[in-house]
Parts: C-alpha cells; structure tokens; sequence
C-alpha cells in the first residue's frame, strides 16, 4: 500500500453493523508481546515472552501456541529463509507450558485434534538433486548448498511420529525454482495446514504452488499456481472446501499488486479475490494472510505494511486497523511494523470463555496506542 510518514496508526475505520464482532490477534514480528485486541482497536489482553516473537495463534482451551524468532541459521548469516529459535505454548496467564527446539524450524506450525504438532523444518538436499533443479536468478551460485522442506508430527514428548519429505514429490524440471531468486532454497514453504481429513495444506512461495497432500501416500491430491499467483502466502480450507490463501504478487509480470483469493481445488477456478483500488494500493511483499470469518467477511492481515482490515463479499472494507507497534532492528537499523499473520476470534470462541477482557485493565497501554 501507499506509505504516508503522517499516516494514522491504531483504529483507522469500523462499520458495526457489517463487522464480525471479536478480538483481534497480533503479534508484531520482533516483539515481545502478543495483543489481542478488541473492534475499537483497544488493547484487552496481553502475552509477554523474553524471547523475539513471529507468529501465535490461540488454540481452544485459551493457551497460545507460537514460534520464537531465531537469528538466521543459527547464528550465521544465510539468504536462505528465516529460522524459528522454538514453538512454545504459552497459558492464559503467560507461562511456558511446552516448548520443542530444532535448529531448522521455520515459519509455520499447527497443533493436530490428537494433540501433537506439526512443524515445518528446513533439510540439506542431496546435491546431485540440487543440481537438477532448474531456475533461481542467472547468476545464482550453484554450488551453494540447497535446503528442501521437511514437514514432521512430533508427540509433546518431541518424538517424531510421521514425516514428508517434500523433494520426493517434486519434479526438478517442473517445479522450477523463481527466476529472481538465489538457490539457497527449492521450494520456501511457508504456510502449513490441514484439511478436515488430516491432508497436508502447503505452500511454496519460490515456486508459486501451493496444494493438498494425501497424508498416507505423500502423493499430491491437488497442486495449482505457477501462472496463476506469484509467491503467496498461508493457504487454508474454508468450510465448503475450497482454500482461501494471500497472492502476494511480488514477482508478478508487470506491475505488482496483492490479492486475497479463494479458488475451488476441484476446478482451480478462482471463484472470489479481493484486489485494492486501485490494485497498487493494497501490496505486501511477503508474509501476510486471510481468514474467511463466521459472517462470510474476510480478514485480511496486508503483512508488510501492518495493516488488517475486514472485507465483505462485495469488497466493501468494514474494519481497517493499522498496527501501532515498531520493532526496532539492530542488524539493519530500521524499524517495522509487520505482522506474519492475524486472526479474529468471535466472543464465544472457547478460547475465550470466561476470560476477563476488559481494556480498562491496559488504559495506560491504550492511551499510548491510542485506543
């Protein structure tokens, strides 16, 4: 989107009669903190964690499960994608109740109905493999090691109980690897779900796919996108089975521009998108999602600029909220207020039964951000 030095942070417009009443989820990239807060954009809870923080989301019984953010490949300095440091989950209260470490993880997670957890994991590719792979910028090293995508279910225990190698369902001259990027990766999967059958839900921002994979074969059930979107983010199913997801269209032919899209997985038709107007005005370089709300609105979180906004069917916008919070970056010395993702939970989600969510507690905070 357009960026103004005098542009309003906090609350920017809501429409109540054709809002979906909640509480928002944000978790500023960097910080330290997770808010939710309510429609007129006012602080009513808070998580505080030592660590940097990426992304959370609530699970039903009120705890939060996130990831910590980690210096990048462990400590050295790689182009190749962002590592988490852990996926923790914290109680209501804020108290580490679980934590799993690996040095590979990175960018996503989801807590399953039986308990475990699935993360998403960066693995050195066998480089005769990695040779074979086609794309990446012209002047890309080739030599350079190349990391593939590994998805694991592990046990709250950390044992791993299922794993899906990516690179044994991908074809080195199909799925080529963006033009514009290094070779670091193959695919950069960044967004991990499941259907309600327990099917795998992924996306792969370098090679513009995303798709639904059978859990027991592997195999590929649907896959869709190069040509179609351009380096998206966060596809997930909606009740009538098609998947919602955020085309980020960084890379895009011609002049970028972002969209949310909900496409039918039976026909790849695109039955509904959400484009700014003009299209140039609402643009997020990466991150960034979209969830279809009980109502039949849709969340959009325009990651980069940390903007979220609610849209009707119709693409009218009836809640719009820019994130007053800046990390500050010590290893570029520039400041951000982006958000991977945000969600909206309605009052009686039973995440939230019985909580006390009352924004008088933070008036101090408020004021500051002015809610």
């Amino acid at each position: 989107m357009g960026w103004s030095s005098h542009h309003k942070d906090g609350l920017i417009y809501h429409a109540p009669q054709n809002a979906y009443r909640g509480y928002t989820l944000l978790t500023t990239n960097g910080s330290n903190y997770v808010k939710l807060i309510d429609m007129e954009g006012r602080v009513c809870h808070q998580w505080y964690y030592p660590e940097r923080l990426g992304y959370g989301y609530l699970l039903d019984n009120g705890n939060l499960l996130l990831r910590t953010i980690s210096s990048r490949a462990g400590g050295q300095r790689s182009d190749a994608g962002p590592r988490s440091g852990a996926i923790i989950e914290l109680d209501w209260d804020g108290v580490e109740i679980w934590r799993y470490e690996n040095p590979l993880l990175h960018h996503d997670f989801d807590r399953l109905p039986n308990g475990n957890t699935l993360v998403l994991l960066f693995e050195p590719l066998d480089r005769e493999l990695a040779a074979s792979i086609r794309g990446g910028a012209p002047n890309a090293d080739r030599e350079v090691e190349m990391l593939g995508d590994l998805v694991e279910e592990i046990t709250p225990e950390g044992e791993t109980v299922y794993s899906w190698r990516s690179w044994d369902h991908l074809d080195p001259e199909v799925d080529e690897i963006c033009f514009l990027e290094n070779r670091e990766e193959w695919t950069h999967q960044n967004s991990l779900r499941t259907t309600p059958e327990g099917d795998l839900i992924v996306s792969f921002r370098r090679t513009d796919t995303v798709g639904i994979v059978d859990r027991e074969t592997g195999d590929w059930k649907w896959k869709w996108g190069p040509g179609q979107i351009s380096h998206q983010h966060y596809p997930n199913m909606l009740d009538n089975g098609n998947i919602l997801l955020f085309d980020n269209g960084c890379h895009r032919p011609g002049f970028t521009f972002s969209r949310a899209v909900e496409v039918d997985p039976s026909t790849s038709e695109v039955v509904w998108e959400y484009k700014g107007d003009p299209p140039i005005s609402f643009y997020s370089f990466h991150i960034s999602g979209a969830d279809r709300l009980p109502n039949g609105n849709t969340l959009i979180c325009e990651g980069a600029p940390g903007r979220v906004f609610e849209v009707t069917p119709n693409q009218e916008i009836v809640w719009e909220y820019m994130n007053p919070e800046y990390v500050y970056s010590i290893r570029d010395a520039s400041r951000a207020n982006s958000l991977f993702r945000a969600h909206r939970y309605g009052p009686d989600h039973p995440a939230l039964a019985g909580r006390d969510l009352d924004p008088g507690r933070y008036a101090g905070l408020n004021r500051l951000y002015g809610g």
